[in-house]
């Protein structure tokens, strides 16, 4: 195992890395940048080191800066967390040229996984189906019309080098093609460096379904179940739980079987997630794999027991899984929402600022909170307003609603607005309640509430 870790992230998730390298007995040193000083998950590392100014480009995505902190606090590893250099590859590999372990995958599979175009044809050939659409990059207007006009609208336009929502737009008919495809190869540009687009069959009322895999050196391949993550705004998610409410356990073990396959073949490792957008028939049609740790992952720890990020860690120090698909079960329900510095009735508007009160709901029984914040914590305005995350579990998905909504009741934040109205509002909802909702929810409470 690992004599010292650097953990290149910041907040809620950084806090969680260090604390399980804590539970390890693991040394472990955090960076921060200016405006992160005063962070209180710094008193959880045994150093920090600060990297630089308060903008992410001069500090958490300064790859030198990173990786000198790293070698002069004498750490053999680096954990990146999510965002950031997560699902950087040229990161991965300057940290092997280095001699730090990257606590993730290779820089190749990072690199094969990231431009998703090949990665549709990648996972294709090793038994999972992407969603109809074209045989890698639409290069111009022209091949975009004949895609779509063999497939048939609406369409969705994406950046074949990035995610989030970025570099996405779709087009109803022909003639709202051509704005479309130069409007997501602007966006792409801009936001990836990078205009590439693919294209793919829009699937309207669809559902985002994702499996959590883990892999080690050996070929050992084992999924965690699928976590539902339907309820987004922008395609950015707000509330996830697993298991989903509309995929049987012979659809989980079938294509949980494919997924674990997949990756194995493919000589994936460490954590990772395979994502499915799922048709109103029901069918499964792969999307993109992430090559990091996911937001949403405490679902999945809640309903199997397993700790993801411990995994992880074993994994990268060259340990053998310590899960088998066997011992893999999943009992329960579980929720996770994330509250973040933002006001939701000023279209999500970031709220940065001090936070005066933080009171968060008990622990136990049922009710888990990752933050890293307390009374007088600073909100900066240069990252992601995220702030903690809020998950309950249940022995089915009706109590879980339930614990949820008493939790938020209970959750006090003064200071900054956070998104806690909007989750009630969600988890009060027919549509969440019933089960019976997808991707368009939170667009349509919005827009009875009157909010673009």
């Amino acid at each position: 195992m690992f004599r010292s870790v650097l953990v290149a992230n910041r907040g809620e998730i950084a806090q969680r890395i260090l604390k399980a390298l804590q539970e390890l007995g693991i040394r472990s040193v955090a960076v921060f940048s200016e405006a992160d000083r005063d962070s209180p998950h710094l008193e959880w590392a045994d150093d920090a080191i600060c990297i630089g100014g308060s903008r992410s480009g001069e500090s958490y995505l300064n790859m030198d800066a990173v990786i000198q902190a790293a070698l002069l606090s004498d750490c053999q590893a680096v954990h990146p967390g999510f965002g950031f250099l997560a699902e950087n590859a040229l990161f991965a590999a300057m940290c092997g040229q280095a001699k730090l372990t990257f606590i993730g995958p290779s820089p190749a599979a990072i690199r094969d996984m990231g431009v998703k175009a090949s990665a549709r044809e990648t996972m294709r050939a090793v038994g999972l189906e992407p969603i109809p659409g074209s045989k890698g990059i639409v290069r111009t207007l022209a091949a975009a019309r004949e895609v779509a006009a063999s497939m048939g609208y609406p369409v969705l336009l994406k950046a074949s080098a990035g995610g989030g929502g970025r570099g996405m737009r779709v087009a109803e008919d022909e003639a709202g093609l051509s704005t479309a495809f130069s409007q997501a190869r602007m966006e792409s540009e801009k936001a990836f460096g990078n205009a590439d687009l693919y294209l793919e069959k829009f699937i309207r009322g669809g559902r985002h379904i994702e499996f959590q895999i883990l892999a080690d050196v050996y070929g050992n391949a084992v999924h965690l179940g699928e976590r539902e993550c339907s309820v987004q705004r922008n395609h950015q998610k707000l509330v996830e739980e697993s298991p989903s409410p509309v995929v049987s356990a012979k659809q989980r073990a079938e294509v949980g079987a494919r997924v674990a396959a997949a990756v194995a073949k493919i000589g994936y490792t460490n954590a990772g997630t395979v994502e499915f957008l799922r048709d109103t028939d029901g069918t499964l049609y792969f999307m993109e794999m992430n090559t990091r740790l996911q937001v949403e992952h405490p679902v999945t720890e809640m309903v199997t027991g397993f700790d993801i990020v411990k995994e992880q860690i074993a994994i990268a120090a060259n340990r053998k899984l310590s899960i088998s698909q066997d011992n893999v079960k999943m009992t329960g329900h579980a929720i996770e929402v994330r509250i973040n510095a933002e006001d939701p009735a000023e279209n999500f508007r970031p709220t940065p600022g001090e936070i005066r009160v933080f009171a968060p709901p008990a622990e136990g029984d049922g009710v888990r909170v990752d933050t890293h914040v307390r009374p007088g914590t600073v909100v900066p305005p240069f990252y992601d307003s995220m702030i903690a995350k809020l998950i309950c579990r249940g022995p089915d998905r009706a109590s879980t609603i339930e614990k949820t909504v008493e939790a938020l009741h209970d959750f006090r934040i003064e200071g900054v607005k956070s998104t806690i109205p909007i989750h009630l509002e969600i988890l009060a909802s027919e549509e969440f309640r019933s089960g019976a909702y997808d991707t368009r929810l939170v667009a349509s409470l919005l827009e009875k509430n009157g909010v673009d």
